[in-house]
This record gives structure tokens, sequence and C-alpha cells, in this order.
């Protein structure tokens, strides 16, 4: 049983296990406003609103794409949808935008970008300086993960404007249901670890549901399971959701026995949670979340997912393989009970395609993954190739981490996605730059023992070939960055040979 509140009005609702929000919208509540347009959360049209209470009792909202959001992990929510954001005769400013701005042409993309400008109206009324115009960023990371298949961006593009610096012009009532967190004496669900749908809330409990069936497959933001459902029809009848465990939800500053500092990220931890710290301490890691999804994913999208997933053209595995990420796994220590827990550097983690040293008959989970403080002296570059630039899959990815000593490199790093059936790291590649300066000579040397580490698949998003050649051509990038920030560029690193060597290597 889902309780809940919609737009508003409380819910309460039966559903299968592997039940979408947009299906339970759609189906069940008769609420059409919202669309289906590719159901694997690219396009957008699907955008809805969930709010959840704080600690503080205040209910805070995120975009979502309703077509790969598990309707169970509505309970104690609050939804909002285009449905709720016209009050009698007053348009929301996102809705009177569009009309004025003639942003809307065939129709059916339109309610997920009215609720994309619904979150980005929101969170300007929110912050600190409401009146401030709306930056390039900002406009781009709200309508990123929004698809209008009759082209009309430009009047889209104004419609957010006029709304943001024009927030006088559209007078709302707005509604004080908007504030609402579910009645805290609505019947909880039940959580029992043989329930179809299991919501454990603490550590302990989801290890004795791991227990209790070790293969049940786990959900957090779905973004990728998901698509099991809505691309190949398969049915969930059971699930366990690991997003309400306190555990796996937590950011904690900690010291490995080795000495080094960092945090453990929960895994279970959003990529908006996680972006913070990342602008703080990793800006080239922050830099990459914007184009890892759109706001929609990264809002339910968590790290530990894109770990366990582990895809060749998972985005964040390369990184955190470059800067030595360890992993904390959990899982039933047997009949008698409790909990066993190992650590696991993370490039131990990946053994085939879609294979990981994850204990699955067991029932083990990735708890936390370490992300080590960034040290003095070291630098971090990730390149990402995409056929769009936003909420794309990478063709091929590269995450380079080293240090300069005496004009000598140092404690190389470097790890690729998309050029084998694992994300991993170049071995060779970096043996050959090691202790080297960043010459011509060594990073030609370097290209060459690419060959040595990875065979590239060809597939839809790139041949082989195609990523070979992107691949060597991202380590002299690399060293055109070194040059260009630690020594001056000399007669052998024109410009000119720059590019003959990129293209004849």
């Amino acid at each position: 049983m889902i309780d809940f509140l919609l737009n508003g009005r409380p819910r309460r609702c039966e559903a299968s296990p592997d039940t979408s929000v947009l299906e339970l919208l759609r189906e069940t509540l008769g609420q059409t406003g919202t669309k289906e347009g590719c159901a694997s959360g690219d396009c957008g049209a699907c955008t809805v609103a969930i709010g959840e209470a704080g600690p503080d009792g205040r209910v805070r909202y995120h975009s979502a794409n309703a077509c790969i959001t598990p309707a169970h992990q509505l309970h104690d929510c609050h939804l909002v949808t285009v449905e709720g954001l016209a009050q009698g005769e007053s348009l929301h400013p996102a809705q009177a935008a569009m009309v004025d701005c003639h942003a809307s042409q065939c129709g059916f993309c339109t309610p997920g970008i009215v609720m994309s400008l619904f979150m980005l109206y929101e969170d300007q009324q929110a912050s600190v300086s409401p009146s401030l115009p709306l930056s390039p960023e900002r406009l781009e990371g709200a309508l990123g993960g929004n698809l209008c298949r009759c082209t009309g961006y430009r009047p889209i593009r104004d419609a957010a404007l006029a709304m943001v610096d024009a927030l006088s012009a559209y007078p709302y009532p707005r509604p004080s249901w908007l504030d609402l967190a579910i009645d805290a004496a609505a019947p909880a669900q039940d959580h029992a670890a043989d329930a179809a749908f299991v919501q454990p809330t603490t550590l302990d409990a989801l290890i004795e549901a791991r227990r209790h069936d070790p293969e049940v497959p786990i959900v957090a933001g779905g973004t990728d399971l998901w698509l099991e459902v809505t691309q190949r029809l398969t049915r969930f009848e059971r699930l366990v959701d690991v997003t309400r465990v306190a555990e796996l939800n937590a950011i904690l500053e900690a010291t490995l026995e080795d000495g080094r500092e960092g945090w453990w990220i929960g895994g279970a931890v959003t990529y908006t949670r996680l972006a913070p710290l990342l602008a703080e301490h990793y800006p080239a890691f922050a830099h990459l979340l914007h184009r890892l999804g759109s706001a929609q994913v990264r809002n339910r999208g968590t790290l530990g997912g894109n770990i366990a997933n582990a895809s060749p053209i998972g985005d964040t595995p390369p990184v955190l393989l470059a800067l030595g990420s360890r992993l904390w796994l959990a899982g039933p220590a047997g009949e008698g009970g409790g909990t066993t827990e190992r650590g696991l550097p993370l490039d131990q983690f990946f053994l085939d395609y879609k294979r990981t040293a994850l204990n699955q008959s067991q029932g083990e989970v990735i708890r936390a993954i370490f992300l080590p403080r960034p040290e003095p002296g070291r630098h971090l570059r990730i390149w990402k190739l995409s056929k769009r630039r936003e909420d794309d899959i990478s063709a091929v990815l590269g995450a380079f981490y080293w240090r300069l000593e005496e004009d000598l490199l140092r404690d190389v790093r470097l790890a690729f996605g998309g050029m084998a059936a694992i994300p991993k790291r170049a071995a060779a590649a970096e043996a050959a730059l090691e202790g080297q300066p960043p010459t011509v000579a060594s990073f030609q040397a370097a290209r060459a023992a690419l060959k040595q580490d990875f065979q590239p698949m060809s597939d839809v998003r790139g041949s082989a070939h195609y990523r070979e050649l992107a691949a060597a051509n991202l380590l002299e990038r690399l060293r055109l960055v070194l040059i260009g920030e630690n020594q001056p560029q000399n007669a052998s690193d024109s410009p000119r040979e720059v590019m003959l060597h990129a293209y004849a290597h």
C-alpha cells in the first residue's frame, strides 16, 4: 500500500512492485497530463516534482522522470503534477510564461517542460537573491533533461528567462498545500522482509531482507534498473529499495588505515547530494556530473548504483579508479544473524562485463564508497566524449590524476570507460609516463602503450578504431594541458605539430 499526497490531496493506492509513478498516474489515478515519451528517462515529457519532508519538517522538492521512478517510492512523499499548478483562473508563472512566449507547438512535451520550469521557479524563489538574472548554466541545468521534438527551444528558453526576470509580471497565489508533508498518522508501509516491495530504513533491516532472499533485485534511483521494465518488459515480483537506509545515505569524514583522509559516501547518496562536496574539492568531477544525465536523473541516480551496475560506460567508475577509491561492502553474516563487512579496492571490484566481486548469492551490497581528500600537488582532469553534450551516455571517458615533481610525472593514474568490458586503468600507459617529462616523445610512447591496455569494441556509440583514436587524443590533450600549465611552450610543441602528433599517432 502506498500512502502519499497528490497535489495536496491524500491518496492511498495498491500497486505491483514494478509499477512506475507514470503508470500509477495515468492508469490508476487518471492523471493523464504527465506524458510518456521515451520510457527511458531521456526526453523529460513525464517530469514530475516529488517532495520529501526534511529533518526540519520542511518539504523540499526535486524533479524526477515518472517513467523510471518506482511508484512505491512515493510512500510518505508529496507528488506534484502539471494538473496541480494552476490555481483557479491563475496560471502558474511557468505556464503563463510558456503561453506568452508561444513556447508550445504540438504540446506533447509541454507538461514536462512546465514541471521543470516549476522546479526552477521554486528554486529561484527559495534562493538568497530571487531577483538575480538566470545564468546560462542554471538555464541549461533546468531544461537539459527536456527534449522538444518540434525544435521549439528558443521560445522555451525565452519563457524560462521571462519567468525568472519578471517574477512580478506573473502574480501567483502559491498554494499552501505545497508545504504540506504527509500526515504522520497515516498507516506505515509494510517493511517486512517478505513484503513485495521492501523499504528498510536501517542497515540491519536491509541485511535481514538480503538474508531472507539474497537474489531479490535492489533498486535505488531506478535510472538503470527500471529500463528492464520499460524497454525489456521484465516483471519484478519483489524488490528491495535502499533509498531510505540511513547508513547508505550518510556522508562521513574518515581516515583509512593507510593514513589517507577522505569521505565515505553512502551507496544511496544521489549525485545531486554529492555535487556540493565535489564542487568544493574536485571541480573537474563536479563538472562531469553536469554531463551525467539530466537534473531529473541526478536527483534520483546514486553513486553506489552507478558502480554496482558495472557498465563499461558508466561515468563515475573511471574517475574513482583514477582517485584510488575503495568500497565498503556489507552482507549477512550467515544463519546466526548479524552483518559481515569488508573493504575492497575499487580496481578489484570489476571482473568482467556486468560481473563484479559482490557476493550476490549471499546478498552483499555496497554500503559506501571512499572518496579520498585531494592531495597537495595532484591534479585531476576528466574528459567525456558523447554524441550529445547533455544527457547522453559516454562513448569514451578518460580520467587522469597525476602530480609533477621537478618537471617529471609522478603517481600517474589513467583510467578509461568505454574501452573494455569493464572500466579500468591503463597500466601500460601509466608505466610509459611514470617518471617522464611531459614531452611529445613520452606521450607518444604512452599512446602506443594504450594498445596493450585495451582492445575496444565497436557498437552504436563508436567503432573500435574511433575509440582507439579518441583515447589516444585524450592523452594528447592531457599533454597540452601539462605544457600549458607547467612549462613554456617551445618550438617543438607548436600548435601545428601538436595537431600532427594528435592525429598521426
